[in-house]
């Protein structure tokens, strides 16, 4: 039987965020399962899930992420992140070497005023001797396929932004640049809604499914890469 790891990380409550999504899908996913649908390509295999829960901090937030890779050693790693305005599931394509500072954090991290009349200070280099970008490694072409057939609003996203997400998906991107093999990516989900909403936000349900998908898709391809699956402009 193939063994296949993989790492699904969240973060812990951000601010003014009653439920987080980036906290409860990755949980709920990982005590359900892939579930019953069956496939041909994953029924043999052993999956093992990790899930890890980040500080809200710049400073924290993927040093505890590595620290969850070292030990693990996982074949897959879906970061996934919160977009409060969402309607639906985002893929995300690019991290950026940007991440702005001038936010303010739940956690251990107080931001440096920008200079007077200037807010350039607040933006800097995630790296400074790192590349502009890193595309994913997770097959998006399969996985909006995935979705649309389970009826999951969903979209891609040309960046994950300067803030948090992107912090962790630009380190996680340059980390795996190392590896001998392993795909990773950053999936943000919309609020959690318990009622359907016509401009924001998927019940739990929904976007634990579109965990699912993301993990079965990265799967498939991991063990039967095709270059069609794979998806940035």
């Amino acid at each position: 039987m193939k063994q296949l790891s993989v790492v699904i990380s969240g973060f812990a409550s951000y601010p003014g965020v009653e439920r987080n999504p980036s906290h409860e899908v990755p949980q709920a996913f990982a005590q359900a399962g892939l579930g019953d649908e069956p496939d041909d390509l994953l029924d043999d295999v052993d999956l093992s899930v990790n899930t890890v829960e980040l500080p809200v901090s710049l400073e924290q937030a993927w040093p505890r992420l590595k620290e969850t890779l070292d030990a693990t050693h996982p074949d897959i790693v879906i970061a996934t992140g919160m977009k409060k305005e969402a309607r639906g599931i985002l893929l995300e394509r690019c991290a950026t070497n940007v991440i702005d500072t001038s936010r303010r954090l739940a956690q251990g991290y107080v931001p440096s005023a920008p200079a007077q009349g200037s807010d350039a200070t607040s933006r800097k280099p995630v790296d400074p001797q790192g590349p502009a970008g890193f595309w994913t490694r997770l097959p998006l072409r399969a996985i909006l396929d995935d979705f649309g057939s389970h009826g999951i609003p969903s979209a891609l996203s040309s960046d994950a932004g300067t803030f948090l997400g992107n912090l962790v998906f630009y380190n996680l991107m340059r980390w795996s640049t190392g590896q001998e093999r392993c795909l990773a990516g950053l999936v943000s989900f919309p609020v959690i809604t318990d009622e359907p909403h016509p401009r924001h936000g998927l019940s739990l349900d929904q976007q634990v499914e579109a965990c699912r998908a993301v993990v079965r898709q990265s799967a498939r391809y991991y063990l039967d890469p095709s270059s069609s699956d794979i998806l940035i402009a």
